[in-house]
């Protein structure tokens, strides 16, 4: 492939990287805190891609200028150019097909991780170096990892008897047992790692997986071991659900190592 194509594939991805960079489409493959790099990477395709292209203009305008008493020079120098032309349109059209993955990037947001991944991979809850001090009294809009953790690391220190509110999408195990779960991401799609809470109590009679589901309930003791890794995996005792759309960020962004 040559350095124009080169070019055009290196705007394509830089032109791809500020599109999910300006959207949220990012937020489908890496965490909300690495936005900027991904848009500095787009700026940095781009400017690679703009300065390859002009240098090339430049060599290819200094190969055709006339050179007077040395012109005569510039013949086998032309033939070889002619060669290695002749050589770059033999080079096969399929290699454009690597052009398809950028454009479905563009085009196409694929699917945030969901119930399939949850219930098969162990839970990723791990204890906090801290929680933050939670109102003295009142409701709680909690997020699931730290509904979770509070939970079982801090026996539910602060949460007994108030209503928690946190959001997630459903998850059933091989015996339709009700999970709310949350994907935790360190940086990327490709580490994320469930956390997840059992529903007791008041759960919706007919749950979709994969469906989003804003639930308010009180804490409870009551906990289970997940069937994968062994980790813990606490319950919130339900008094009331509803659907909700898909957010736009679905990862969880309160995750804590």
């Amino acid at each position: 492939m040559n350095r124009q194509a080169q070019s055009a594939i290196l705007f394509v991805l830089g032109a791809a990287l500020l599109h999910a960079g300006l959207t949220d489409l990012y937020l489908r493959y890496v965490k909300a805190g690495l936005r900027p790099l991904v848009l500095a990477a787009g700026v940095v395709l781009i400017v690679t891609a703009v300065a390859t292209a002009w240098y090339e203009w430049r060599a290819d305008a200094k190969r055709k200028e006339p050179h007077g008493e040395g012109a005569h020079e510039e013949e086998p120098h032309r033939e070889r150019a002619h060669e290695e032309g002749a050589h770059v349109h033999r080079e096969p059209r399929v290699s454009w097909l690597l052009v398809l993955p950028l454009f479905a990037l563009i085009l196409v947001a694929p699917p945030a991780l969901g119930s399939y991944s949850a219930m098969r991979t162990g839970t990723a809850l791990q204890q906090a170096y801290g929680y933050q001090k939670l109102p003295a009294s009142g409701p709680l809009r909690l997020g699931l990892a730290d509904y979770a953790g509070r939970a079982v690391y801090e026996h539910g220190k602060g949460l007994t008897g108030r209503p928690i509110t946190v959001t997630g999408f459903v998850a059933l195990d091989h015996s339709g047992a009700p999970y709310l779960v949350r994907m935790a991401l360190n940086c990327c799609a490709a580490d994320a790692q469930p956390v997840k809470i059992g529903l007791t109590g008041q759960v919706p009679p007919v749950l979709k997986p994969d469906g989003w589901l804003q639930v308010t309930g009180t804490y409870t003791a009551k906990r289970t071991k997940d069937a994968v890794n062994g980790g813990p995996i606490p319950y919130l005792q339900v008094t009331a659900a509803k659907p909700v759309p898909t957010p736009s960020d679905p990862y969880d962004e309160t995750w804590n190592n």
